[in-house]
């Protein structure tokens, strides 16, 4: 095959070069290959013979003593391919190999005309072609070689890749690299530079010689949790981009998982020369800048990946996204998010017949639906690194997890611990017990039901903890104490405080971004050893731990889902340091049968969200499908949703209305809300038309439930738009969707009201908030005037909003409004994306034209909300604002500062900085000034371009 030719031509353990120690030294190949080409021509003037017998015939009269072994390898495996080429049967089938030399061979029949210049000229370019490849050689080695690993990588970077390179001029549609699963060795020691991977897992290594890969056929794989699903990704993400010079998209759940893979793979993208860029929250560009030069991998949230998708569709560029792998592929049937999935989905595989669709998912009942979805192939294995033990917890007594067996639970061991009656009290259910077992030698989760539990129950373990925990990398903890400091100007969470010294922390959404990240960063360093969490953390950070301890099968009221159970003990057992990971699910009496059920039934069926809420997500894709004109009859609709899972699984899911009423309904329900029209023409099937509303709306993808008041709301806010403060714009991006989840408290409201500008006043009482309201409920009196409580909410949230740009500290905002640290972040995090979407919106809207500069520069401040001297920096991602301050304080003051620092001065610099967190940061800072540039680039070339419709005489 062609993947084991390369291995031999580039095998890791040989020296290619021998003893030979100067490419340069002796002349004598370059001389053969004069004489071969003089003697070749002096023949063409009597007979024609094909080009490969006699040039080789010249080759093989005196044999290629002497030379590197690499460029010998390299001539006798052209020969011997000539050869094979004429002893094959025309009508044979033929190896990619000789049906490359075929081909040759019929293009050099084509150019033989009725003298013998063009077959001349053909042989010449060969000969030509030979001489330019060796002496491209010559010119990339070194004059001293030595057997050295410079000497190695310079040998398959530049002899193997120009020898290849002569090959493809043959056949452009090769596309295989190197060894490497077809890609070049470099990747293969970037993955063991960056990754410190050095061999595959043998069923990545099975997945990846597929033949469905192989033949680029859409592909569903199911792996348990920390099974190293990712890398097989990221390999055929490359193989996309540096063999079939494609774009990729990457589509990851959560904002937080996109900047860690935007930051991992900045370094790979720098050293094979491709784009990394990041779509989540407000960040992202539509369309996409174009690049001629340059190939793109776009990380993208769920979202944004719809997004870009729309405006690939929409450029008629669908065709370059060669790609699109999605992580937890299983959430298609998690509600609102799992419907924006199958909309991408469906359209990338309805507009493109040549993007591939990588899948990956937990394992599922119904995975035959997803297969007939996405017309794909499925690989499943249970393969984990390391074993993981699955064991319930009743009373004082521990059984293991065993679906064999009729009780499904097997005795194990009693718990031995002694408790006093003080202790029993406090902890009824053993934790502490349970993980001072493994802590503080080895790494323990804890998850709990809601954020209070995870902080009441790490105050709780702390207190029972011996003196000794310390004293456990006591100098770390009192860094990351700093750090955490530092994050929050001088103020730190009172319980982190306490526990941090013990090596114990809490982990959930009402940590800011900062924090989280410092917490995470320290346990997976081991300076932090018990963390207690919600279940977010199992489906949103990768953080593995000998034991995982599920305090209760419980998330808030809900009882677990199988699948909710299997990401939380998925996180047990850490590949490379552990041999075995236990999970340990704490039970009550009365919850035992149902846990039953949990542990050992089958994995849950995945349905299509479509249909979710009132069919909102129908609703959005009809629209859109006009708006791109993909559909534009009733007719097409059907056709379009005949590729989606909703079509598949409609005999479930459309048991009261069929497909075709539920699609006619939508139809209508777009009309009335004047987002299309109907235009009926003549006995045709009438026409879909978008209205300019339904484009603003699908081109912001803003919910259809509030484009209406949007509207008018914009609109009202142009009649007197306050432009001396930030409080007007603010009010008009405030997320409507947040507005639930707001219970003012009348007296701070009050508060802040009164420090407003007159004219903030005034503004304030024209949206329908007057100073008389607020008054009168911070009194505790009745109002009689009725009032839109909605808009007194959402003005609220926009004077946190407000605040916090004035402010920059979320601690003190956060104190001021009492609220807590993670909703103003959650706040902000929306606000900023919010902001993004009405910007598109009006966009789209020409009677909002005011509002495209405005709303650009606050979408930028409410993404970083750090003064305006740190966002340059901030936009480098993984770099967090008290990171920001201690660079702009050593004088790394914009992007270019950052991206051409040496990370080692940068660690000696700036405190507490690791070497793998400089080399990270450098590396994301240069690929961010790449992108810029490029788009830079792109907008000079695009004006110096000849236009292609120049008026000619």
């Amino acid at each position: 095959s062609k993947n084991a030719e390369i291995h031999v031509f580039c095998s890791d353990s040989e020296d290619l070069f021998g003893d030979y120690d100067s490419i340069l030294e002796g002349g004598s190949l370059l001389a053969k290959l004069d004489d071969a080409g003089k003697n070749e021509r002096q023949r063409a003037a009597n007979h024609l013979d094909s080009l490969t017998d006699s040039i080789m015939d010249e080759f093989r009269e005196e044999p290629f003593e002497g030379l590197p072994a690499s460029q010998l390898q390299f001539q006798q495996h052209f020969t011997e391919e000539a050869k094979r080429s004429r002893q094959v049967n025309e009508n044979q089938t033929s190896t990619p190999r000789q049906s490359v030399t075929r081909m040759a061979e019929a293009r050099i029949e084509t150019n033989r005309g009725g003298d013998g210049r063009r077959s001349c000229g053909v042989r010449r370019s060969m000969a030509d072609l030979l001489k330019k490849t060796m002496l491209e050689n010559a010119a990339a080695a070194p004059v001293k070689v030595s057997r050295t690993a410079e000497l190695k990588e310079a040998v398959v970077s530049e002899e193997i890749s120009v020898a290849l390179q002569a090959m493809e001029t043959i056949s452009p549609e090769t596309t295989d690299l190197g060894p490497f699963f077809g890609l070049p060795s470099k990747v293969k020691e970037l993955m063991h530079k960056l990754r410190g991977i050095q061999n595959l897992y043998e069923w990545q290594e099975t997945c990846l010689s597929l033949d469905c890969v192989q033949q680029r056929k859409n592909l569903i794989y199911s792996l348990p949790t920390s099974g190293g699903k990712t890398l097989v990704a990221e390999i055929l993400i490359l193989k996309e981009l540096l063999c079939r010079k494609k774009d990729c998209l990457l589509v990851l759940p959560y904002i937080s998982l996109v900047q860690e893979k935007v930051r991992g793979l900045a370094s790979f993208g720098l050293e094979l020369d491709f784009m990394v860029e990041e779509y989540a929250g407000s960040k992202g560009k539509f369309p996409p800048v174009k690049r001629r030069n340059n190939r793109s991998l776009y990380v993208a949230t769920i979202e944004k990946a719809h997004s870009l998708v729309n405006s690939l569709i929409e450029t008629s560029r669908l065709e370059n996204l060669g790609l699109v792998v999605v992580d937890e592929l299983h959430m298609l049937g998690d509600g609102s998010r799992g419907a924006v999935i199958e909309m991408t989905l469906s359209k990338v595989q309805y507009m493109s017949k040549t993007t591939q669709i990588i899948g990956m998912s937990a394992t599922l009942g119904n995975i035959k639906d997803l297969q007939t979805f996405l017309k794909a192939e499925n690989y499943t294995n249970d393969f984990r690194p390391v074993q993981l033990r699955e064991y319930v917890k009743l009373s004082d007594s521990i059984y293991e997890v065993d679906p064999k067996e009729e009780n499904c639970f097997t005795f194990s061991r009693v718990l031995n611990f002694k408790y006093s009656s003080a202790m029993q009290k406090v902890d009824p259910d053993h934790v502490i017990a349970l993980v001072t077992e493994v802590i503080p030698t080895h790494s323990c989760l804890v998850f709990c039901p809601t954020k209070k539990n995870c902080e009441n129950v790490a105050g709780m373990i702390c207190r029972y903890l011996r003196e000794e925990f310390l004293k456990h990398r006591e100098n770390e903890k009192a860094i990351l104490l700093q750090e955490l400091r530092d994050s929050g100007n001088g103020s730190v969470c009172p319980v982190l405080r306490r526990t941090v010294p013990y090596g114990v922390a809490y982990h959930h959404s009402g940590l800011t971004s900062e924090e989280r990240k410092l917490v995470e960063e320290a346990y997976s360093s081991g300076v932090l050893c018990l963390l207690t969490c919600t279940s977010t953390l199992a489906a949103g950070v990768n953080l593995p731990a000998r034991r995982v301890i599920l305090r209760s099968p419980y998330v808030a009221t809900d009882f677990l889902k199988r699948s909710q159970y299997k990401q939380m003990v998925g996180r047990a057992g850490r590949a490379g340091i552990d041999s075995v990971g236990e999970s340990i699910l704490i039970l009550q009496e009365k919850d035992k049968l149902m846990a039953k059920e949990l542990v050992c039934a089958p994995m849950e069926n995945c349905y299509s969200n479509l249909m979710h809420d009132e069919g909102k997500g129908m609703l959005s894709l009809i629209l859109s499908l006009i708006g791109l004109n993909i559909s534009t009859s009733l007719q097409q609709i059907q056709e379009f949703l005949s590729g989606t899972l909703l079509f598949v699984q409609q005999k479930q899911l459309c048991v009261e209305k069929s497909l075709q009423d539920v699609t006619l309904q939508c139809v209508d329900m777009l009309k009335e809300k004047d987002l299309i029209t109907i235009k009926v023409t003549g006995c045709n099937s009438p026409e879909l038309q978008i209205t300019r509303l339904g484009r603003a709306a699908y081109k912001g993808s803003v919910d259809l439930t509030y484009c209406d008041t949007l509207y008018k709301d914009l609109s009202k806010g142009l009649e007197g738009l306050l432009l001396n403060s930030y409080l007007h714009l603010v009010y008009l991006v405030t997320p409507y969707d947040l507005i639930p989840q707001c219970n003012p408290d009348w007296m701070v409201y009050f508060r802040q009201f009164t420090l407003l500008s007159a004219a903030e006043q005034k503004m304030s009482a024209a949206i329908g908030v007057p100073e008389s309201f607020v008054a009168r409920k911070a009194a505790g009196q009745t109002v009689k005037k009725t009032v839109n409580l909605g808009v007194v909410r959402r003005m609220y949230l926009a004077l946190v909003l407000f605040s916090l740009l004035k402010e920059t500290s979320v601690w003190s905002v956060a104190e001021r409004f009492q609220l807590s640290r993670g909703f103003l972040q959650t706040l902000l995090n929306s606000a900023s994306a919010f902001c993004s979407c009405v910007l598109h919106f009006t966009e789209e809207l020409e009677e909002f034209w005011p509002f495209k500069a405005l709303l650009t520069e606050l979408t930028r401040r409410l993404t970083y909300c750090v003064k305006a001297e740190l966002i340059p920096l901030m936009e480098v991602s993984g770099v967090m604002e008290s990171r920001a301050k201690q660079l702009y304080n050593a004088g790394y003051k914009t992007l270019t500062h950052l991206a051409n620092a040496d990370p080692a001065v940068l660690c000696r610099t700036i405190e507490n900085l690791f070497k793998k967190q400089a080399n990270l940061m450098v590396a994301s800072a240069k690929m961010l000034l790449n992108e810029k540039a490029a788009v830079l680039q792109e907008e000079v070339d695009e004006l110096l371009m000849l236009p292609a419709d120049l008026p000619q005489i």
